[in-house]
């Protein structure tokens, strides 16, 4: 199998970018880009290492980032798994890319930036759910935002398909992971009510 290296065979087999594609990159949020990102509720934060990458769903039951300024967005870090491998990355690294989605729409808005942790009282009391607040909320400094091609979520038909009797449930993904440790069935009829007391 042929392995391309360089970037002039790259460019060979792909033409010029369409003006479209260049013009809709700004540095800061811009009206549309403002009420877009306010409207998403989802997005998909990535991050970066030294032991690599880390892609991370978030979402909210608003504006999944509050808007600090035009140049500038917050995202709330709500309990998870306490990994903690994307603040791991962003501590060392601050590159980040976040990927907003809105349901039913099938376009993507990019914001690539740098990011920085802070447990700021004042800042983590705006998040405030069910007399909860975040631990720390991840600041990104805007580099760029633009609006990707619908075409990978029009391929997918991601917003009308249920594709649930395809796959092993979570309970069963970590019953395998744990060598029966974990017993599928309990796991998931539990889950739902545990993950309603803890979501914030």
């Amino acid at each position: 199998m042929r392995r391309i290296d360089t970037l002039p065979e790259l460019e060979a087999l792909y033409g010029q970018a369409s003006g479209a594609a260049l013009d809709k990159v700004a540095g800061r949020l811009t009206p549309a880009y403002r009420r877009w990102i306010a409207a998403s509720r989802f997005c998909v934060m990535a991050t970066c290492g030294p032991e690599g990458m880390d892609a991370s769903p978030r979402g909210d039951d608003g504006p999944v980032v509050l808007e600090l300024d035009a140049g500038m967005l917050a995202l709330p870090d709500w309990r998870g798994n306490n990994r903690l491998d994307s603040l791991r990355n962003i501590l060392r690294d601050g590159r980040i890319a976040l990927m907003f989605m809105v349901p039913g729409d099938n376009a993507v808005v990019r914001v690539n930036g740098r990011a920085w942790l802070t447990d700021d009282a004042d800042l983590r009391a705006r998040f405030t759910r069910d007399g909860r607040e975040p631990a720390t909320v991840i600041v990104i400094e805007i580099a760029e935002v633009y609006a990707q091609c619908p075409k990978a979520l029009l391929r997918s038909g991601l917003w009308g398909r249920d594709d649930r009797a395809l796959v092993p449930s979570l309970g069963e993904i970590l019953a395998e992971m744990t060598r029966g440790g974990i017993e599928a069935g309990a796991w998931d009829r539990d889950y739902p009510a545990r993950a309603r007391a803890t979501l914030w």
